[in-house]
């Protein structure tokens, strides 16, 4: 299993130097489209305050800066830059994966990847690059340009780019809205200027010469998600997919960590999928 191998999170701390912590709070209850009215209701204080906290007329203390962001969701990452532009210390630590006491959680993802065989899965960090997969992910990218596999692999990059596995998607026009659309929620709620530049990298792909017609692939009353349809060595495979994420986490790094199982949409794949894996087990068991 390729666990915790593709990329390795480096520590990183956001800068806020040119930035107030006013200027970041009003940033954030713009983003989730809250007045400062209701916002002050939510953190059970007055509107003036708040007004002042955004001015830079009051600075906040570190509990109220640690409030405010609690009830505007702020992710952990961007929380401690909202403490260091208020002249505290960052509050959650990032580790790399690799750090000791990250041992437990690096063990329960291989634990998760390598229970979820023989289907795909993977696991990745806030800019989908991806950290670790299991092995039935390999047979799914056949195709793909060396290039795009080395160290670090984005894995939108990785399917919508003509030299990646785009032209084995079958459904490319619907994978592809789906996609960006999942992309544009995370830009909503993050604000995340890297996945922005990504979406309109992604946007700007052409379209496989062998896709199906936009519209042809929608997703009908008998489905229950958009599938990934894809060309594979073991016939055509139709996945839906899952996302599972860390609870509570108090680390950067787990809070921005997830993982991508895919499930098969049909027994058709089911069946491929076993067979394969079962294949890869007996090859596995005569090797000396």
């Amino acid at each position: 299993m390729n666990t915790l191998s593709l990329a390795q999170n480096v520590p990183s701390h956001a800068s806020a130097a040119s930035r107030t912590v006013g200027d970041l709070l009003r940033e954030w209850r713009q983003r989730r489209r809250m007045s400062q009215l209701l916002l002050a209701a939510e953190a059970d204080i007055s509107t003036r305050h708040l007004s002042f906290v955004e001015s830079g007329r009051a600075v906040p203390s570190r509990e109220m800066v640690m409030h405010l962001a609690e009830r505007l969701d702020v992710p952990l990452r961007a929380r401690n830059a909202l403490l260091v532009a208020a002249g505290y210390a960052p509050l959650f630590r990032e580790r790399p994966l690799s750090d000791p006491q990250l041992a437990a959680a690096r063990e329960a993802v291989e634990l998760v990847l390598k229970g979820h065989e023989p289907y795909p899965a993977l696991a990745i960090d806030r800019h989908w690059t991806i950290i670790a997969a299991n092995n039935a992910l390999m047979p799914l990218l056949t195709g793909a340009s060396p290039e795009l596999l080395k160290p670090p692999v984005n894995a939108l990059r990785l399917s919508l780019h003509p030299e990646g596995i785009a032209a084995s998607i079958v459904n490319w026009h619907a994978w592809r809205e789906h996609i960006l659309a999942r992309l544009q929620r995370q830009i909503d709620v993050s604000g995340d200027s890297t996945l922005s530049a990504l979406r309109d990298e992604l946007a700007a792909y052409p379209a496989p010469p062998d896709a199906e017609p936009a519209g042809h692939d929608n997703a009908g009353v008998n489905q229950i998600a958009v599938p990934l349809r894809l060309r594979t060595p073991i016939g055509v495979l139709s996945f839906f997919s899952t996302t599972t994420v860390f609870g509570t986490p108090v680390d950067v790094t787990l809070s921005e960590l997830a993982i991508e199982a895919f499930f098969p949409a049909d027994q058709q794949t089911a069946a491929a999928l076993r067979e394969f894996g079962e294949s890869q087990r007996t090859e596995a068991a005569r090797q000396p």
